[in-house]
């Protein structure tokens, strides 16, 4: 059988924290902030939790996590 791999891009924005929830940087703040509002910029700080609907697909990206 061949290895299990964990997803290169997956494990450059993804860490699983120790109670099983995965954490995920916010989008939409990278570029074009001029137009942004300071609110919206300002919104966007910090790191959220991924979506339970979405944890299938993060964890078949990052099979050795144990999700």
């Amino acid at each position: 059988m061949p290895k299990m791999k964990t997803k290169s891009s997956a494990k450059k924005r993804f860490r699983v924290r120790p109670g099983g929830t995965v954490k995920r940087g916010q989008a939409f703040k990278r570029h074009i902030l001029t137009k942004k509002t300071t609110k919206n910029k300002r919104q966007l700080r910090g790191a959220v939790n991924v979506h339970d609907s979405n944890m299938g697909s993060i964890a078949q990206m990052l099979p050795m996590a144990g999700l």
